[in-house]
């Protein structure tokens, strides 16, 4: 802590890179989430063609849904850590970097199960 009287030393630059990185990162798990919604949603909308015996509607949207919460989850979760990362001046990247992972896979996990409940 500084003393009353002396101004506190500057903080540090973000670096560049880790800049870069991390909106890079974050920009991408905003658009595979866009993305997801889209397809998700049309994967729904054509579901009337699956075979009544393996298929289960409810199950199909629970796994769409599922599957774009936690990634929405994941991606708001990861934002701020990112944010609060690069405001204290530490390396954002790999949690910007780890966002996109996570909801990669719960984009996956969710089409896995669309694919189980539609019976494909």
């Amino acid at each position: 802590m500084a003393h009353p009287g002396y101004p506190r030393p500057p903080k540090p630059p973000i670096g560049t890179a880790d800049l870069v990185v991390s909106i890079g990162a974050l920009v991408f798990t905003v658009l595979l989430g866009v993305l997801a919604a889209a397809m998700g949603l049309l994967s729904l909308a054509f579901l009337d063609d699956c075979p009544l015996q393996t298929c289960s509607a409810e199950g199909a949207a629970t796994a769409v849904g599922s599957a774009l919460l936690a990634a929405f989850a994941i991606g708001v979760a990861g934002l701020l850590v990112t944010v609060i990362q690069l405001h204290r001046r530490k390396p954002a990247w790999p949690f910007a970097a780890a966002t996109f992972a996570l909801a990669v896979l719960a984009v996956v996990l969710g089409g896995v199960g669309y694919a189980m409940a539609a019976g494909g």
